[in-house]
């Protein structure tokens, strides 16, 4: 952003909602918001006004009555916002084939950031042929090379939502490195800057972990902090799925820290969580090493969903070095008797080496399967491991790899792996925003095959329903910062986030009284209720609860971006 701008924005975001908009400018509105309750990302008290918007942007905020416009949207007894902001994305295949966004926009959500761990560029051949050969249920070509590349896809396709991503450090690291458990040499590790270094150029927003997984798993902390030097310079971002959410959660936020530290960036906790029962009574301690790391100067934030249990492969209950190679390699692994009886060992076997959410589930009937690519064992969806072992006659463990081997994928797995108090003591942090770590979908098609998380269906839905209306433990103004004005900020967004006259026209508006999901575990594919009205980027996409099919949502870019 060229200073000029960034002094704008800046003079933009300081100034109240009280002093912003009294006037109309001249001429009609495109859309005019009347009577709502407005809520302006900011987690002030709310005020009654109206809110008008001319082409993408917000032009007025204040008493509108003589005003006109070709689209009024009576929100009366509503609550009026900026778009919601889902911090944690896996969007980017669901995007492709229905840019609609369906679930997600019926929630509120305006704006999707990628790129855990994993992002859609930058790719080689090798890396292409990879991801095709890996495609389940959602089938693509791939018609890009870098992440600018795919999110201009997106954008030129058509997309419901706004579409951003930090660059994949996994991604970096198999484009130089492939899928083995090796470090990189110097001129590799400067390969993988200068990928990095574009990727920020071209508009990341920073550098993504995920580093329970191989082969990320495999990057030593040097190697990460090498990277966000890079993004650094670009006003980038730091953001980790920690090496461990479990038996070594302290030290992965100590890792974390370091990283933020000596990098010279901020850094952000993916979805926060204390996984497996032995290791809830740690959420104290990690919510202190933050918040004295805040005190220091360091930029640490945090996201989370709102449910007691996660979602991966089935192949996350298996030690990491059984992936050493990638997917091929794991399958001759699980066909050789002997390496199966070692493999098995280790599963049963506690460790802090490694992230075992096998054991971290606590029992096989807390571990449910949701997708499968081989339409054979598309009928075991739904089914819990202890189920399909009592179902085949064979111990949970060599069942996880049996089905792993005879799906030839990782196997989508959701695992009940945390404690509801703790959910809500991380909520409580002024510093932890909302992501869904789930695709948004619809229930109809292609998304039908397999089941999927409620997360994809409901997680910020639940948060206004369940953890605000009914359970008090935000405020309803506080729970919108976390959605728009927080996020927002961390990621440097320009002028999304707040409700204010010269940001950008993404809205919701919502009935405070009647929000809430519906998708359950058993059941996932299921709208959430209570959201009346989204507009993005000024272009109407859901009216009355009902999406209207537009496809009005853009390329968002980090503030590194060179224009």
């Amino acid at each position: 952003m060229r200073l000029h701008k960034y002094l704008a924005w800046l003079l933009t975001m300081a100034l109240p909602l009280a002093a912003v908009g009294q006037a109309p400018p001249t001429g009609d509105f495109d859309v005019l918001i009347k009577g709502g309750m407005v809520y302006d990302g900011t987690g002030r008290a709310p005020r009654r006004v109206d809110v008008a918007i001319k082409g993408d942007r917000i032009v007025a905020i204040g008493n509108l009555k003589s005003a006109r416009a070709g689209n009024v949207v009576d929100a009366r007894g509503l609550a009026v916002a900026p778009g919601f902001i889902n911090m944690l994305s896996w969007s980017t295949e669901s995007l492709i084939v229905d840019g609609r966004s369906q679930s997600e926009i019926r929630q509120g959500v305006t704006t999707q950031i990628m790129g855990e761990g994993w992002s859609m560029g930058p790719l080689n051949d090798r890396l292409k042929k990879q991801v095709v050969a890996e495609q389940d249920d959602i089938k693509f070509d791939i018609e890009w090379t870098t992440l600018a590349e795919y999110l201009k896809y997106l954008e030129k396709r058509g997309v419901s939502q706004n579409v951003a991503s930090f660059v994949g450090a996994t991604t970096v690291r198999q484009y130089v490195l492939g899928e083995g458990d090796v470090q990189p040499t110097p001129a590799q590790l400067q390969e993988m800057r200068e990928l990095v270094r574009q990727a920020m150029e071209e508009g990341a927003l920073g550098v993504g972990s995920s580093l329970i997984y191989a082969p990320a798993f495999y990057a030593r902390t040097e190697e990460l902090i090498e990277l966000c030097k890079v993004a650094a310079r670009y006003k980038g971002k730091y953001i980790s799925h920690l090496r461990s959410e479990g038996n070594e959660w302290v030290e992965a936020v100590e890792e974390l820290i370091r990283i933020s530290r000596e990098a010279g960036l901020p850094a952000e906790i993916y979805h926060i969580k204390a996984a497996g029962r032995r290791n809830w009574d740690k959420v104290e301690r990690v919510i202190a090493l933050v918040n004295a790391a805040r005190r220091r100067g360091l930029k640490i934030t945090a996201d989370m969903y709102m449910y007691p249990a996660g979602s991966t492969g089935l192949n996350a209950s298996l030690p990491p070095w059984t992936m050493d190679g990638g997917y091929e390699a794991l399958f001759k692994r699980l066909e050789d008797p002997a390496t199966r009886q070692k493999i098995a060992a280790e599963v049963r076997t506690p460790s802090d080496k490694w992230e075992n959410l096998y054991l971290a589930a606590g029992s096989p009937d807390r571990i449910l399967l949701i997708g499968f690519k081989s339409e054979k064992l598309k009928p075991l969806t739904g089914k819990t491991l202890a189920e399909v072992a009592k179902m085949r006659g064979k111990d949970p463990i060599e069942t996880i790899m049996d089905l792993i081997l005879e799906d030839r994928s990782r196997v989508g797995t959701v695992y009940f792996l945390m404690a509801e108090e703790n959910l809500k003591k991380e909520l409580r942090q002024p510093w932890v925003s909302l992501g869904s770590d789930g695709a948004s979908m619809a229930p109809e098609g292609v998304f039908l095959k397999s089941s999927t998380h409620p997360r994809a269906y409901g997680n910020f839905a639940r948060l206004l329903g369940k953890y605000v209306r009914e359970e008090k433990v935000i405020t309803l103004a506080e729970a919108v910062r976390r959605l728009t004005g927080l996020p927002a900020t961390n990621l440097g967004l320009d002028r999304r986030g707040f409700l204010r006259t010269g940001m950008f026209g993404d809205v919701v508006v919502f009935d405070p009284q009647t929000i809430a999901d519906r998708a359950t575990f058993e059941n996932p594919h299921q709208y959430s209720v209570g959201v009346k009205h989204v507009f993005v980027n000024g272009v109407q996409v859901l009216r009355d609860g009902e999406h209207t099919n537009a496809k009005p949502g853009r390329a968002l870019w980090g503030p590194g971006k060179i224009r």
